[in-house]
């Protein structure tokens, strides 16, 4: 004797919901777990210390060593960044002028090569974009280490590539590329502009790859229409493909300014700061005096908290001046 299935009856639509409830709390609460333990809490301690003299090695008298020895001092910190005449507070006012040098650099250089290139990227035959799509994109995610020794080797004086290619042209190759504080570029100073072309080779592919994205997204009937009416090429990458990119643009802009702003390694193993200061950064500042000379944590925590607030105007700015309130 066959036995039929009966159909389960309809679940309601509460008991629904709360078995949908349940399964985004299971779902999401590892990784809110892992942002709130590895990501707020160190922001919010950060923004604890920097009220605080803190130091590690002197004994505090309550909460995680603060109090004691690591006294409460209010705003001191801050007021020793902005005014003081000691020389971490001197230092952190000469990185925030690089930093701010260095992002303004880094952003027009990364885009005047990406958008272009994402341009004649997606002109090319479809069987060489993938190819080509990788290799612009393989130092960006290359280790950052190995990437400074390729450039410590280019930039090596006398001996390093690109001396090398300078005598061969019959040009006289500055005495060195990253340690001779008199030499410039244009009025920037050569270490600075040596570390600027190694960050953007290393970094653009990240940008150059959402670009070619967006330009996938972009309508061919508008580019046809703009080719129909008569416009050059020159013409339809301005007045068509540029506008229809601001979003874009914006995104690109904003990752590239906050992660510029953020960079440490490349300065701090291709030049340490040097020479006289001129490629110290406000990131490098930072993990100085926290870990390296005074261990001043609490001065430290308040240049975190300097650059965090730094980094949230900045992109504020660049949200309200490159905003469209149109899609396509």
């Amino acid at each position: 004797m066959t036995t039929i299935a009966q159909p389960r009856p309809p679940q309601r639509p509460g008991v629904l919901a709360a078995r949908q409830r349940r399964f985004a709390i299971a779902s999401l609460s590892p990784i809110l777990l892992y942002l709130g333990v590895f990501s707020l809490f160190p922001i919010l301690w950060a923004m604890v210390l920097g009220f605080f003299s803190y130091t590690p090695i002197r004994q505090g008298s309550w909460f995680l060593g603060l109090g004691g020895q690591n006294p409460f001092i209010g705003i001191d910190n801050y007021i020793e960044l902005l005014t003081g005449s000691g020389k971490p507070a001197e230092v952190f006012r000469i990185a925030a002028g690089n930093t701010f040098l260095f992002t303004a650099l880094v952003l027009p250089l990364n885009l005047a090569i990406t958008l272009p290139l994402a341009v004649m990227l997606e002109s090319i035959n479809e069987r060489f974009k993938t190819l080509f799509r990788a290799i612009y994109f393989l130092p960006t995610i290359s280790s950052s280490v190995a990437l400074v020794i390729i450039w410590s080797y280019m930039y090596a004086p006398g001996w390093g590539l690109l001396s090398q290619i300078f005598k061969l042209v019959g040009l006289v190759p500055p005495k060195s590329w990253l340690q001779d504080p008199s030499a410039d570029l244009f009025g920037v100073p050569l270490a600075m502009a040596c570390v600027v072309i190694a960050h953007v080779w290393q970094d653009f592919g990240y940008n150059l790859v959402i670009f070619v994205a967006a330009l996938q997204g972009i309508p061919k009937t508008l580019r046809d229409a703009a080719r129909v009416d008569g416009a050059s090429p020159w013409q339809e990458f301005w007045l068509v493909v540029v506008p229809l990119l601001r979003r874009t643009v914006l995104l690109t802009s904003v990752l590239t300014v906050i992660s510029s702003l953020q960079v440490f390694v490349i300065f701090q193993l291709l030049t340490r700061g040097g020479p006289q200061n001129q490629t110290q950064t406000m990131l490098l500042s930072i993990y100085e005096n926290a870990f390296r000379f005074s261990n001043n944590l609490g001065l430290s925590a308040a240049m975190s908290m300097v650059l965090f607030m730094i980094i949230l105007a900045l992109t504020v700015f660049q949200f309200r001046l490159l905003r469209t309130e149109w899609e396509y």
